[in-house]
């Protein structure tokens, strides 16, 4: 198994999770790809001969030990096949295969955890409603889940990390080109008395498509998302939409009908999600 753990990491890095997925069909190890010709490989993953060639190129001509070390030089690696891989990821829908990791790796599996999301530009009431809905929550020894965004990210990170809670956060870039750089002290705070997740091999940097791809995870590792604040067509949906596919309780904070950052969360309510004016609203759900 540490043979068929390696490949992964290693195959991980220039190829999708649907092609490892295919390989994996016909291949368990993940060992007869490095064997095949260009035309092997376009034929066992359906992809282009031009980029089964790209493949094959990399499969054969990159230093894979020197990579490997390279890796584990910066972030502790977590697959799909190991212990420390959280078993409620394992049931979502496009797991992540591999996790590259910095901090308490025992938070990974720590139940139980909720994901606070919400607009990059809350209102000045946010932090009030995070103080007084999220701050039980966090003394009940919850995890905090995140993304490390400007706005209601970040404040639910810091509040954690203010009562010595519990926290990850996940990004959308590797461990090397943290987003946005203006977080980087909060980074390096939740790398220390949390844990900091991405799926992206460290010198990957940000791309627009990496941070709707990262949602699930956020959801994935939460048994409940809660949104705090939300514009009617905030990034927060999306990670809602996946928190719902894979089949996790929605909370939402109602506010104001006259400002627009409450829009969503007004939306998610009528649509099925749970209303919540304190923390207890969420804590009774999960005694």
């Amino acid at each position: 198994m540490q043979k068929v753990r390696k490949r992964l990491i290693f195959l991980h890095r220039f190829m999708t999770r649907r092609m490892i997925h295919k390989i994996t069909q016909f291949d368990k190890t993940l060992e007869k790809i490095f064997s095949f010709t260009p035309n092997e490989i376009s034929h066992s993953l359906s992809i282009p001969l031009k980029k089964a060639s790209t493949i094959y190129k990399k499969l054969n001509h990159l230093d894979h030990p020197q990579m490997m070390k390279k890796d584990e030089e910066i972030a502790q690696i977590v697959t799909i096949y190991d212990k420390e891989y959280p078993d409620q990821l394992k049931t979502i829908p496009d797991a992540p295969l591999v996790l590259y990791t910095l901090g308490n790796i025992a938070l990974l599996k720590h139940l139980p955890s909720i994901s606070v999301i919400g607009t990059r530009k809350p209102t000045n009431e946010a932090p009030q409603k995070l103080k007084q809905i999220v701050t039980p929550i966090i003394k009940n020894d919850w995890v905090i889940v995140s993304g490390l965004a400007y706005g209601i990210d970040s404040l639910a990170h810091k509040l954690a990390l203010f009562h010595k809670g519990k926290t990850i956060t996940v990004l959308g870039s590797g461990l090397n080109h943290i987003y946005p750089r203006e977080n980087i002290q909060l980074f390096e705070q939740i790398a220390k008395m949390g844990l900091v997740v991405t799926e992206y091999p460290p010198d990957v940097p940000p791309r627009k498509y990496h941070f709707p791809e990262r949602n699930r995870i956020i959801s994935g590792l939460s048994l409940a998302t809660l949104v705090i604040e939300a514009t009617e067509k905030s990034g927060t949906l999306i990670t809602v939409d996946q928190a719902l596919d894979q089949g996790r309780e929605v909370y939402a904070v109602p506010g104001s009908p006259l400002i627009k950052q409450t829009v969503g969360c007004h939306q998610m309510i009528q649509d099925g999600a749970k209303l919540i004016m304190c923390a207890n609203d969420i804590l009774d759900d999960w005694k």
